[in-house]
């Protein structure tokens, strides 16, 4: 792997998994990244978390997670604190970095972490140095600069990809003082919806899981969107839906 020649000398790659697109309304269902110190890889992080509720099947056809690979996962304040600890304060490379960091940005707000990092983008990198290729998605620029990646779509290997992408673009275009400040960290940006409160329909359907499963009544009041759809999914989980019966 190429050493990379650069005052950049420490960076986290990260890449996660999740059950949508909207991190508002989705859940991450596994964390890898690898701390990349003097352009090589020194530790490595992954960890599956429990989203409290089934995967849908194009989920697991496009990263082979089941279910069953799920059961006993750390839930998603456990498997960010574990993170943070691992990434310290260092800026983020991915490939489309902003959707791994919204995500991790989002869940973080829901525990109370305040997270605002720099990240390089091998994503904006590729579209200013291949503008004439069609598609720089992550598989396809592996697949152009042949950078093996047999297990795509789970989150470590996809980290340990992006930062092989970026060693392969910077010592192909790296040079000119100009290029290389794409190859540096930038703040990262990301407005996150307000968590507004739970919706009537939400705590509607909140109540009558708890009536239809004998369930002890909880604390209903002040409780955001997020929060009460994280409640409703775990108790369907585990206890099912609402019975036709009611």
């Amino acid at each position: 792997m190429p050493i990379l020649e650069s005052s950049m000398d420490s960076f986290v790659a990260v890449d996660v998994e999740t059950t949508g697109l909207n991190p508002c309304t989705e859940h991450i269902i596994e964390i890898g990244a690898v701390r990349i110190r003097a352009g090589r890889i020194e530790e490595e992080f992954q960890t599956f978390v429990q989203p409290e509720r089934k995967l849908s099947s194009f989920v697991t056809e496009l990263t082979g997670i089941t279910d069953s690979m799920l059961d006993g996962a750390p839930d998603i304040e456990r498997a960010l604190r574990a993170f943070l600890d691992f990434a310290g304060q260092e800026a983020l490379l991915g490939h489309n970095v902003t959707f791994d960091y919204s995500f991790l940005k989002r869940h973080m707000a829901d525990i109370g972490e305040k997270f605002v990092r720099n990240g390089i983008d091998t994503l904006s990198i590729a579209r200013k140095l291949l503008p004439d290729m069609e598609d720089r998605s992550l598989g396809a620029l592996c697949h152009y600069y042949q950078i093996e990646n047999a297990r795509a779509h789970r989150a470590k290997e996809d980290a340990i990809a992006a930062f092989k992408l970026y060693c392969r673009l910077k010592d192909s275009y790296g040079g000119s003082l100009e290029v290389n400040k794409l190859f540096c960290p930038v703040p990262l940006y990301c407005r996150l919806k307000k968590n507004s409160p739970a919706t009537a329909a939400q705590l509607r359907y909140l109540k009558a899981l708890l009536a239809c499963h004998g369930l002890p009544e909880m604390e209903l009041e002040n409780l955001t969107k997020s929060e009460a759809s994280r409640r409703i999914d775990k108790i369907i989980l585990m206890h099912g839906k609402i019975s036709n019966k009611m």
